[in-house]
């Protein structure tokens, strides 16, 4: 189940940043708002940030995570490492979800806020990945105008709507409208 439901929140990930992100965003840009999503959800919601922590942590499900992200990531990143291979990509992918996982599973608090967190996560992946310092700064500036706790909490309304149609059961907090 727990494999199930991982390939429906990866299906579902970057088409949701997509969707949010604005148009003509550049694909760093996506990304940014994809991992600003992930973290926010896991600030706001227990139970996901044990289910994605889990995620990155079981070695079959981290694998496929690793599998599925550096093929994403290669579409994201690849106009700045155009010698990278496709394994490039994909060891790059074991180090910068090793940070996702250490930053999903420590809470926020008063020194370590969200959006303290995001920008430092993004930070650290924008050098592995070689993405110019104007460009990420400039992604940054863009991601502090989002009210990301916002747009999380109205991401796992949709996710929740999606997966209970999907594997036929009720969320108990979620409500319909």
């Amino acid at each position: 189940m727990l494999f199930a439901l991982t390939e429906f929140m990866f299906s579902n990930q970057f088409g949701i940043a997509r969707g949010i992100s604005p148009e003509g965003g550049s694909p760093a840009g996506i990304y940014a708002a994809e991992t600003a999503i992930q973290l926010a959800i896991t600030e706001e919601n227990e139970n996901l940030r044990e289910i994605y922590i889990e995620a990155y942590t079981s070695p079959q499900l981290s694998e496929y995570i690793y599998q599925m992200t550096s093929t994403e990531l290669q579409k994201v990143f690849g106009s700045y490492n155009p010698s990278w291979s496709d394994s490039d990509f994909y060891e790059a992918e074991i180090g910068t979800a090793g940070m996702m996982r250490g930053y999903m599973a420590r809470p926020c608090d008063k020194y370590f806020t969200l959006r303290k967190k995001t920008e430092r996560f993004l930070r650290m992946s924008f050098s592995v990945y070689h993405v110019p310092e104007e460009e990420a700064e400039a992604i940054l500036k863009k991601l502090r105008t989002v009210d990301i706790a916002k747009t999380a909490n109205a991401v796992m309304q949709k996710l929740f709507s999606a997966l209970e149609m999907t594997f036929d059961f009720r969320f108990s907090d979620h409500k319909s409208e």
